[in-house]
């Protein structure tokens, strides 16, 4: 398990990772060392057989995640400022791992839920646009503030956010930067629920819970399915539904559901 004074924690809670940004004094932003041990936990997480779903949340309760670091991170990926340490080398060697720690190009078979405790904003909202489920606290605010600053998202924003709510609605929310309430965020469609700040991460906790008692295999595949099939012609879509269907019905997890719903008990998925 990461220190306390790491810039971002993993614990367990059963098969729940619960990953959570630790520099709440500045907005949870990404330094290089947060990209670079982001980017390293999706790729444990993925591997993990025994976790079987991630939340990811913020320390303190004013901001999940304010994105990357103008002052240390940004200026790397630049090139305005030399590497100083390991972090820096990593990221100035490896850009894509900015995007990796989003989520962007990561085919994640786990599910991932955002604990969204606050602010969410450039990054931050980025990585959220990449997870799976969103549930956030009432008053966190939402912007992907980067042309403010002469910049663009390039954390996956561009390419999710037109295929999550509206064109016209993302480019609005593009193009200005603003900010938008959560309120606003779950009339979006971008949000699952709003719920009271101190039970943000309970309920995304309680979320987690229910997915992980589903067979993991099926979870997995679902994902897998729905994002390879997103976009593509109806026959096309269909058969990659169909070849996911033929892959589930062998597994050993396909006949321990239906035997342990007639024997009326709690099925033992064994994720094969």
């Amino acid at each position: 398990m990461a220190s306390k004074q790491a810039p971002l924690l993993i614990e367990r809670q059963g098969s729940i990772a619960i990953v959570t940004f630790n520099r709440p004094d500045v907005h949870n932003a990404m330094n290089p060392e947060t990209i670079c041990r982001l980017a390293d936990a999706w790729e444990e997480i993925n591997a993990a057989a025994d976790i079987r779903v991630a939340v990811i949340t913020g320390a303190g309760d004013r901001t999940f995640c304010s994105g990357g670091d103008l002052g240390t991170a940004l200026p790397i990926l630049t090139g305005a400022r030399e590497p100083e340490d390991e972090w820096d080398r990593r990221l100035a060697e490896d850009p894509d791992l900015a995007g990796r720690a989003t989520l962007k190009g990561v085919d994640m078979d786990k599910p991932v839920i955002a604990a969204i405790n606050g602010n969410c904003l450039a990054g931050g909202m980025e990585l959220a646009l990449g997870c799976h489920l969103r549930i956030a606290a009432e008053g966190s605010r939402f912007a992907l503030p980067e042309p403010k600053h002469g910049l663009i998202p390039f954390g996956g924003a561009l390419v999710r956010l037109p295929r999550q709510v509206p064109q016209v609605r993302a480019m609005e929310i593009l193009l200005t930067g603003d900010f938008f309430s959560a309120a606003d965020a779950l009339e979006f469609g971008l949000l699952n629920r709003v719920v009271a700040k101190d039970q943000v991460l309970p309920a995304a906790i309680a979320l987690a819970e229910r997915i992980a008692s589903n067979g993991p295999l099926a979870v997995s595949e679902i994902i897998r399915v729905v994002n390879k099939a997103s976009g593509r012609p109806f026959d096309d879509a269909f058969e990659i539904e169909t070849q996911g269907m033929k892959k589930i019905m062998v597994s050993a997890d396909a006949r321990e559901g239906p035997a342990a719903f007639i024997a009326k008990r709690v099925p033992v998925f064994k994720g094969c």
